[in-house]
């Protein structure tokens, strides 16, 4: 079992923003919650409920004007992507945070979103399939993998968020723990179908 007494605390801030995918945050935020002494930070620019794509409801914890330097930064994607770029007071809230973080990660179209804040300039990076071109223009060599580990910058597609976290897991606390996390979700992927990779529709 982790012992839980024995680290230093990990802040984690996700940032939450209207019409995220669900998805996107749900599964990174169970690895997130599972790490040792790890503290998350549900962020947004009030503490106002969100409201992803399907309508679930998502309650921030924190604001970001009480926000903590984190250790490590985390986005989201989905189609409320499309306005937060063209959102300054967002984007540089990402930009002093991840700035000053251990890692910057995202799922996703939030990897989008880092770029836009300037923060995978000179990284690798990938996003969710329909969106790589994307993530091309803002000048990011994008590359088609599950998840893409450069340095300190950790980004996955859109439905390998508990992948980013385990890897996450993995930089921060060693690969034991990341085993003893995925053990304890049981989590062993065995899609029953081939559809949905980045090379199937």
């Amino acid at each position: 079992m982790i012992d839980r007494q024995l680290t230093t605390s990990i802040k984690i801030g996700m940032v939450l923003f209207p019409n995220l995918t669900q998805l996107n945050f749900a599964g990174p935020y169970e690895v997130f919650s599972r790490l040792p002494n790890a503290l998350v930070y549900l962020l947004a620019p009030t503490r106002d409920p969100i409201y992803s794509e399907s309508g679930l409801t998502l309650l921030p914890n924190t604001s970001f004007s009480l926000s903590p330097t984190l250790d490590v930064l985390f986005v989201p994607g989905g189609l409320g992507v499309n306005t937060k770029l063209k959102d300054d007071e967002f984007l540089q809230f990402l930009k002093t945070q991840g700035d000053r973080a251990r890692y910057v990660t995202s799922v996703s179209t939030g990897s989008l979103l880092l770029a836009a804040a300037g923060l995978l300039q000179g990284y690798r990076a990938t996003t969710d399939r329909d969106s790589m071109q994307l993530l091309t223009m803002f000048g990011i060599e994008t590359v088609a993998q599950r998840v893409v580990c450069d340095r300190n910058r950790i980004t996955a597609r859109g439905a390998d968020g508990i992948d980013l976290g385990l890897v996450l897991a993995s930089e921060l606390f060693g690969e034991v723990v990341a085993q003893e996390i995925q053990s304890s979700m049981e989590y062993n992927l065995e899609a029953p179908f081939t559809s949905g990779s980045l090379t199937t529709s």
